[in-house]
């Protein structure tokens, strides 16, 4: 289910949907020359967490060279909510401190609301433009065919739920001139410790392919590390799901080995090129773990998408 529920046994870490990453996309703005980056946490929002964790990190890595490493991070933390408010503070990080899990850097966003009302406040902050609070959750899929052997129901998960979105939108010139990569983290503060507890970017891994018992590991990890650490129980994970051979598993694999999602601007944006708010990424990976025996769920993407800034659709009301 995309990157929901990316703790053990299927539920959020640390049994708190505050942390849990739930989706990365990055497109093209509407506004030619600037680039969409997203992470959206707090699945089933905002009735499993109505703020965004105050001992927390957020973060979006952007890999620029190639390496698997960050040269460039958007940290944000958040106030402890106070009358069911909030506020939010965006830090940009580039060379050395860009590959910390703090909030380090220059902050180019300070102490701005969350919103969590239906219409979006889109802050404006010399060459950024930001938004953070909830939003309809725009991943589709049809989980429960997904779980009854792909006995397809119709029924999409995700039409009716809500999420907590993160969007920053910048100049192309930030992000140098060529491909790009990019990633989110979710790292928790404890007894003053900061530990990560959820990371990804490319859908459906980590529910595929990591058994309960490293799941929290690979929270923890470091892209640059996984192809070392994980190519060889994932090649045998696609060996029993698609019949894969070694080699056309590592083919499969280096899509998205290290978890990094690629983006090279010079082309068109699709999934694996970037990610778009509508991209079939369930398809994808089911495509992928059944070595093409399973090509499609047969839902289609939400219809509540904006074309402007901050994209993510209006929150579906909760009933309270």
């Amino acid at each position: 289910m995309s990157h929901h529920l990316s703790g053990p046994n299927l539920r959020s870490p640390k049994g708190d949907a505050r942390l849990d990453l739930t989706d990365v996309f990055v497109f093209p703005a509407a506004e030619a020359g600037r680039t969409v980056l997203i992470m959206n946490v707090n699945p089933f929002a905002p009735t499993q967490g109505d703020a965004f964790h105050p001992d927390a990190v957020y973060r979006i890595n952007v890999d620029t060279d190639g390496d698997h490493k960050a040269e460039l991070a958007y940290s944000f933390t958040f106030s402890s909510p106070v009358d069911g408010r909030q506020t939010v503070t965006v830090r940009r990080a580039d060379g050395a401190e860009a590959q910390q899990q703090e909030a380090v850097g220059k902050a180019v966003v300070s102490d701005v609301a969350v919103d969590f009302g239906r219409v979006p406040s889109v802050v404006q902050s010399g060459g950024y433009r930001f938004f953070a609070g909830l939003r309809s959750d725009p991943f589709f899929a049809d989980l429960d065919g997904i779980v009854n052997n792909f006995q397809w129901t119709g029924n999409d998960f995700g039409i009716d739920k809500n999420a907590f979105g993160i969007v920053l939108e910048v100049d192309d010139d930030e992000l140098g001139d060529g491909p790009i990569g990019v990633w989110a983290r979710v790292s928790l503060r404890e007894n003053r410790v900061l530990t990560s507890v959820d990371r990804g970017a490319h859908p459906s891994l980590t529910a595929y392919f990591n058994a309960e018992d490293v799941k929290d590991a690979y929270n923890a990890g470091e892209p640059a590390d996984d192809w070392d650490t994980y190519h060889e129980a994932w090649t045998a994970v696609l060996a029993h799901t698609g019949g894969y051979a070694a080699a056309e598993a590592e083919a499969a694999l280096h899509t998205v080995l290290p978890d990094v999602l690629r983006y090279d601007r010079t082309r068109p944006v699709a999934y694996p090129n970037g990610r778009t708010l509508t991209d079939d990424v369930t398809s994808a990976r089911l495509a992928m773990i059944s070595n093409g025996k399973i090509a499609d769920d047969h839902i289609p993407p939400h219809t509540d998408l904006l074309t402007v800034f901050p994209y993510l659709g209006e929150p579906h009301s909760t009933g309270s």
